[in-house]
Order: C-alpha cells, then sequence, then structure tokens
C-alpha cells in the first residue's frame, strides 16, 4: 500500500520537486529554471516590470533571441518592415538593460527559441521551462517541464522566478513497434493526433512511452513533444536516457566533465515508476503508421497520404468538417495524392533541424524541383545553417534548384515577409493549419520533410515512397 502511494509518474517527481507553495483549492507557485524570452510577447512584460521598478531577478536563467518577425533574407541589412524592426530593437535593449544573454540577428547562436535552447545546452532533463510561446513543449523531449505562458505571466517569472500554474491531468501515450521505410517522427505524431483529436488531451500533460519513442533521435522526439499542444495537452515530455545524455554532452552544457556526470546521477532518476497512475492511457503500434498528411484546418484532420478525405456524411453532419473543406476547397471522399502544390516550406521549430534537412536533401540529391514551386527551405537556427553548408547539403539544395534561406519562424505563422498567397496550397513541415496561419487566405497540409521533398519534385502531393523505391 506505501509502495502504490509513493510511486510517481515523471512528471509528478519534476512538478513536485519545484513547488514553492501550494495554494488551497487553488494553484501552486511553481519554481522556474530556464525562461525563454523572443520579441513578439516579451515587450509588454518588460515595460511592467519597468512601471512596477522591478528588474529581472534571475538573469542567468533567462534567454532571448529574435525569430518570430525576423526576415528569413539579407538579415545583414537593416530590417525592412518597421514594426518587427522595432521589436526586435526593443528585446535587445530589454536584454542590455537587465544583463540578458541576446542572440539577434547574425549572432552565430540565433535562431527559433525552441531550437536554440537545446543546441545551446540550456534545455536540461529535470528543469521546469517557460516561454511566452505554446511550442515551448519542444522541450519535454529532454525530460523537462516545458509549456507556453501568456506575457502578463513572462513578466512574472521575469520578476520572480515563478509561476501561478494548476497542475494538469496526466496521460501517458504508448508507442511501440518498428516504424517503417518512409514513416518520420513527424509522421508518428500526426497519426496520434489523428486518432485522439485536437482536444484529445485537453488538460492533460503527456509522457510519450515505449520502444518507438527511444528508438528516436533526440530530434525527432522535439518534433513529437513539440506538437503535444495540437492536441489540446499542456505539454509533453519523454524520460531521459542515454540517447539524451549523448546529446547533451555535445551542447555547451556537456563541456564541463565533473559538472555533467555530477548532474547525470540526478538525471537517470527522472524516470516514471513502474506502477505510477496516469489518468489516462493510450497504446498505439507504430508499425502500423504511414507517412501522414492534413486535409483540414486543425492538425488533428490528419489521414495517411493515400487515403481518401472523409466523406459526405462527416461533410453534411460535422459542421467544422463542412467549414475546414470549404476553405480549403476540397471534397469529401477526395484523394490528395496528385494534386498540384505551388508551395513547400521547410523549416520551423517542428521541422527546422538539421536531421530534417539531410532528410529533405536525401530525397531530393539528384533531382530537380518542378518548376512551378516556390519553395522556402528555412533553418531552425545559425547553427544549423553553418552545419547545412559545412556538410555540402546546401550544394545538393542548390543543385536541385532549391535556395537556402536565413532562421527565422519564416512560413510558420506569417508574421514575417514569408507568406502563402491568398487561396494557395502549401505542403508545410510546420505544427499548425489553421485558416490564415501562413497568411491571408493560405491553405496548409501539414506533412514530413520528405513528403515536403517529394512533393517539390514532383509538384504535386507525393507519397515520398514512391521516390524512396525509384
Amino acid at each position: 500500500m506505501t509502495k502504490q502511494h509513493n510511486s510517481k509518474t515523471l512528471f509528478d517527481k519534476i512538478w513536485d520537486a519545484h513547488v514553492v507553495k501550494h495554494i488551497e483549492d487553488g494553484p501552486d507557485v511553481l519554481y522556474i529554471d530556464k525562461h525563454l524570452v523572443h520579441e513578439v510577447t516579451s515587450p509588454q512584460a518588460f515595460s511592467g516590470l519597468k512601471e512596477k521598478k522591478a528588474s529581472v531577478f534571475r538573469p542567468h536563467q533567462v534567454l532571448a533571441t529574435a525569430d518570430h518577425n525576423v526576415p528569413t533574407t539579407d538579415q545583414e541589412k537593416e530590417v525592412k518592415d518597421e514594426r518587427s524592426r522595432a521589436q526586435i530593437e526593443e528585446l535587445k535593449k530589454n536584454a542590455e538593460e537587465n544583463s540578458l544573454d541576446f542572440y539577434g540577428l547574425n549572432h552565430p547562436k540565433q535562431g527559433i527559441v525552441h531550437v536554440v535552447g537545446p543546441e545551446q545546452g540550456f534545455t536540461l532533463p529535470g528543469n521546469t521551462i517557460v516561454c511566452g510561446d505554446s511550442h515551448t513543449s519542444t522541450h519535454g523531449a529532454f525530460g523537462t517541464i516545458a509549456f507556453g505562458i501568456g506575457t502578463s505571466e513572462v513578466e512574472m517569472v521575469l520578476a520572480s522566478q515563478c509561476v501561478l500554474q494548476s497542475k494538469p491531468k496526466k496521460m501517458r501515450i504508448n508507442l511501440d513497434g518498428q516504424r517503417q521505410e518512409g514513416v518520420t517522427a513527424k509522421d508518428v505524431i500526426l497519426y496520434v493526433i489523428s486518432q485522439l483529436t485536437a482536444r484529445g488531451a485537453t488538460g492533460h500533460f503527456v509522457e510519450y512511452a515505449g520502444e518507438a519513442i527511444r528508438n528516436m533521435t533526440m530530434e525527432e522526439r522535439m518534433t513529437v513533444c513539440n506538437m503535444s499542444i495540437e492536441m489540446g495537452a499542456r505539454g509533453g515530455l519523454i524520460a531521459p536516457d542515454e540517447t539524451t545524455f549523448e546529446y547533451i554532452r555535445s551542447t555547451p552544457a556537456g563541456q564541463d566533465e565533473e559538472k555533467f556526470n555530477e548532474l547525470l546521477g540526478e538525471w537517470k532518476k527522472l524516470y516514471s515508476d513502474s506502477d505510477a497512475v496516469f489518468d489516462k492511457e493510450h497504446s498505439f503500434d507504430a508499425s502500423r503508421i504511414e507517412p501522414m498528411i492534413t486535409y483540414g484546418t486543425n492538425p488533428g484532420m490528419g489521414m495517411h497520404i493515400y487515403e481518401n478525405i472523409p466523406g459526405r456524411e462527416s461533410y453534411d453532419n460535422d459542421p467544422v468538417v463542412k467549414k475546414s473543406l470549404d476553405y480549403m476547397g476540397l471534397e469529401p471522399g477526395q484523394k490528395l495524392v496528385g494534386k498540384k502544390i505551388n508551395y513547400v516550406f521547410l523549416g520551423s521549430c517542428t521541422n527546422g533541424r538539421i536531421e530534417d534537412i539531410r532528410l529533405f536533401a536525401s530525397l531530393i540529391q539528384g533531382k530537380k524541383k518542378a518548376p512551378h514551386v516556390k519553395a522556402y527551405i528555412v533553418p531552425g537556427s545559425k547553427q544549423v545553417e553553418m552545419k547545412v553548408k559545412n556538410e555540402g547539403l546546401q550544394n545538393i539544395l542548390n543543385e536541385a534548384g532549391f535556395e537556402l534561406r536565413q532562421p527565422g519562424c519564416s512560413a510558420c505563422l506569417a508574421m514575417n515577409d514569408d507568406k502563402i498567397p491568398p487561396g494557395e496550397y502549401c505542403v508545410s513541415t510546420t505544427n499548425r493549419n489553421f485558416e490564415g496561419r501562413q497568411g491571408p487566405g493560405s491553405r496548409t497540409f501539414l506533412a514530413s520533410p520528405l513528403t515536403a521533398a517529394a512533393t517539390a519534385i514532383k509538384g504535386y502531393i507525393t507519397d515520398p515512397r514512391e521516390l524512396l523505391n525509384e
């Protein structure tokens, strides 16, 4: 009986260790180890601090970078868009005034906040991490409790290194079996969301477990955790293991061997106890997953790439399906394979890492981009951009007719110059296909880097296995 009482999930272990105070019938005061800041959700937070004559409480636990609004060409020149330029300059000023590490444009460590954190060793197992950005759950791949917060909470964390937060319920998603050829981590998470729906994990923090998760690289795990929010979860996390520790060894956090080994002992305790209880559990066979694509306007509206869009009954009886298909200009029962596409986007905090660009390059090597396709190929950080060049991947891209752009959030959210025009379709490796997400009137199909590559070569939606088997 005592054993059952003491057993904890990984989530419980981290959360409970960070509770400063529990408010009766209210939220917990949760201590935050690391705080990531970007230019869009922070200006009002810093203004609020100034008004209260307060300063950043623990500057060394805050990392700032410019990503959402930045252009992905001519970054060495002055930013043309006035609003973007003002936000980037404001973040730079706020960082300087508060002694924060800031990776601005042309800084060798600049990039998307959720790409930079892990690669700089800022993200570590057992941490609590927040950012004024919903895809903060990416960092959960390291065995962290990481979640997005609003601007008022950004101010709260800057001032106190704590946040008020109600403890979510716990869900475990087990993924066993070996992945088929051509099936990426992006396909795995799109499949899970299609099964659970865009609201299937609302109110929960998800732990991903099982053979298929253990066999993933860190970058693949980040893709899975990144999209936890797309099924309504507060966040997602994966127990750290040797794969995690090896990755951290390669970052600045692994350079001090003595300190690293000291932390390693603690990190190895981060797992869910064998008899830990979850509020909900789901199990999937990863060997049955095939390349995925979305057809609607939320990430839960996904299917295997060769399948048909749900039929007339769904369209007639479900107003969400009807509204989505009308917006997308699609018909119930229609196949997407073979549909002409004019835009392809590889990048974002979901699929803008070096492994994603390697995957894309592996499929296009020796081939040519379809002439009518405009492709945005955007590395997630300066470090990724440097690796692309050093590994000769830029040459492969150029020879196939693609152009490598500079780091930023780019066409993920249309806050910068990289937008998909009204009415146009884009096969995108991002995380959201909401109406107008990639630009007013734009229409988005979410897919993996391999599917994006195959589509860019053929000029129409293509099952990547066609090219893999050639």
